[in-house]
């Protein structure tokens, strides 16, 4: 069953999220993942919330999302997002119809 992650993300340095940013896709693609969202205009609807900045992932499974979490090619760079932003971040699994 596929997985989503959900990133709400604050940019506090803007150079090294641009860093990240410009590494980050290839791992997700290794991995079987393929975004979904990426930044892109947001409009709140409702409850206050209002982020800056919305990422949605897809993972084909939670093993391949747990692999790309834990991979060297990932480590490597992670510590460009966590210098570079704040936020929250969620993993979801996808809907099975039927069940």
């Amino acid at each position: 069953m596929a997985v989503y992650i959900i990133l709400e993300i604050e940019v506090v340095d803007a150079e090294t999220y641009r860093e990240y940013v410009q590494q980050a896709p290839v791992t997700v693609e290794q991995y079987g993942g393929r975004y979904l969202v990426r930044g892109g205009a947001i409009t709140a609807l409702a409850g206050g919330w209002d982020p800056q900045r919305m990422v949605v992932i897809e993972f084909p499974t939670m093993e391949r999302f747990q692999e790309w979490l834990t991979s060297p090619e990932y480590s490597a760079i992670a510590p460009l997002r966590e210098r570079s932003t704040k936020g929250k971040a969620i993993v979801v699994e996808g809907f099975q119809d039927g069940s």
